[in-house]
Protein backbone atom coordinates (compact mmCIF):
# COMPACT_ATOMS: atom_id res chain seq x y z
CA UNK A 1 0.00 0.00 0.00
CA UNK A 2 2.56 2.51 0.77
CA UNK A 3 4.37 1.69 -2.56
CA UNK A 4 1.17 2.50 -4.40
CA UNK A 5 0.88 5.75 -2.70
CA UNK A 6 4.67 6.91 -3.36
CA UNK A 7 4.08 5.48 -7.04
CA UNK A 8 0.87 7.50 -7.08
CA UNK A 9 2.55 10.36 -5.84
CA UNK A 10 5.42 10.56 -8.27
CA UNK A 11 3.14 10.32 -11.53
CA UNK A 12 1.08 13.19 -10.01
CA UNK A 13 4.43 15.09 -9.59
CA UNK A 14 5.77 14.07 -12.85
CA UNK A 15 2.62 14.68 -14.54
CA UNK A 16 2.38 18.67 -13.89
CA UNK A 17 6.34 19.15 -14.75
CA UNK A 18 6.93 20.37 -17.90
CA UNK A 19 10.72 20.16 -18.95
CA UNK A 20 11.16 21.37 -22.59
CA UNK A 21 9.95 25.07 -22.22
CA UNK A 22 11.92 28.89 -22.85
CA UNK A 23 11.46 31.76 -20.66
CA UNK A 24 11.91 35.30 -22.15
CA UNK A 25 10.76 38.54 -20.47
CA UNK A 26 9.68 41.63 -21.28
CA UNK A 27 8.89 45.03 -19.14
CA UNK A 28 9.48 48.23 -19.63
CA UNK A 29 7.54 48.88 -22.81
CA UNK A 30 4.28 46.96 -20.93
CA UNK A 31 4.85 48.17 -17.65
CA UNK A 32 1.04 50.09 -16.57
CA UNK A 33 -0.76 48.83 -19.17
CA UNK A 34 -3.43 46.26 -18.61
CA UNK A 35 -2.94 42.18 -19.47
CA UNK A 36 -5.14 39.80 -20.44
CA UNK A 37 -6.58 39.41 -16.98
CA UNK A 38 -7.46 42.98 -17.15
CA UNK A 39 -5.25 43.88 -14.12
CA UNK A 40 -2.39 46.50 -14.40
CA UNK A 41 1.22 44.96 -15.48
CA UNK A 42 3.97 45.39 -12.61
CA UNK A 43 7.05 44.48 -14.31
CA UNK A 44 8.71 44.56 -11.05
CA UNK A 45 5.75 41.42 -9.82
CA UNK A 46 6.09 37.79 -9.97
CA UNK A 47 3.96 37.22 -12.79
CA UNK A 48 4.03 35.39 -16.52
CA UNK A 49 2.17 35.42 -19.81
CA UNK A 50 1.90 32.31 -21.15
CA UNK A 51 -0.41 30.58 -24.19
CA UNK A 52 0.14 27.18 -22.62
CA UNK A 53 -0.88 27.50 -19.03
CA UNK A 54 -4.39 29.60 -17.74
CA UNK A 55 -4.94 32.84 -16.40
CA UNK A 56 -4.02 32.45 -12.48
CA UNK A 57 -1.98 29.40 -12.48
CA UNK A 58 0.73 29.16 -10.42
CA UNK A 59 4.40 28.14 -11.79
CA UNK A 60 7.71 27.33 -10.54
CA UNK A 61 10.20 28.20 -12.74
CA UNK A 62 13.53 26.76 -12.80
CA UNK A 63 16.60 28.05 -14.91
CA UNK A 64 17.96 24.27 -15.94
CA UNK A 65 21.65 25.81 -16.28
CA UNK A 66 22.08 27.91 -13.01
CA UNK A 67 19.46 26.41 -10.80
CA UNK A 68 17.49 29.67 -9.88
CA UNK A 69 13.53 29.28 -9.04
CA UNK A 70 10.66 31.63 -9.45
CA UNK A 71 7.14 31.34 -8.37
CA UNK A 72 4.93 33.50 -10.53
CA UNK A 73 1.37 33.89 -11.55
CA UNK A 74 0.03 33.78 -15.06
CA UNK A 75 -1.79 37.10 -15.85
CA UNK A 76 -1.54 37.41 -19.15
CA UNK A 77 -1.34 36.16 -22.50
CA UNK A 78 1.56 36.51 -25.29
CA UNK A 79 2.23 36.41 -28.90
CA UNK A 80 4.86 33.63 -28.60
CA UNK A 81 4.40 29.69 -29.20
CA UNK A 82 2.47 27.61 -26.61
CA UNK A 83 6.31 25.98 -25.08
CA UNK A 84 7.62 29.53 -24.30
CA UNK A 85 6.62 31.63 -21.22
CA UNK A 86 7.44 35.31 -20.61
CA UNK A 87 8.55 36.42 -17.26
CA UNK A 88 8.19 40.01 -15.70
CA UNK A 89 11.62 41.47 -16.03
CA UNK A 90 11.57 41.31 -12.00
CA UNK A 91 10.92 37.61 -12.28
CA UNK A 92 13.26 37.02 -15.22
CA UNK A 93 16.09 38.49 -13.34
CA UNK A 94 15.78 36.22 -10.29
CA UNK A 95 16.61 33.56 -12.13
CA UNK A 96 19.13 34.71 -14.96
CA UNK A 97 20.62 37.72 -16.23
CA UNK A 98 18.25 40.15 -18.57
CA UNK A 99 21.71 39.87 -21.20
CA UNK A 100 20.29 36.39 -21.42
CA UNK A 101 17.26 36.92 -23.68
CA UNK A 102 15.84 33.64 -23.62
CA UNK A 103 16.52 30.62 -21.51
CA UNK A 104 15.62 26.70 -21.26
CA UNK A 105 13.62 26.24 -18.08
CA UNK A 106 11.47 23.18 -16.53
CA UNK A 107 8.42 24.32 -14.87
CA UNK A 108 6.11 22.88 -12.39
CA UNK A 109 2.61 23.59 -12.25
CA UNK A 110 2.04 24.25 -8.16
Amino acid sequence: MRNLILIMGWLIATSLTYKNFKATWYGDAYHGKRTYSGEVFDMNKMTAASNHFQIGDKLKVTNKLNGKSVIVRINDKGNFNKYTIDLSKGAFRKIADLKKGIIDIQVIKL
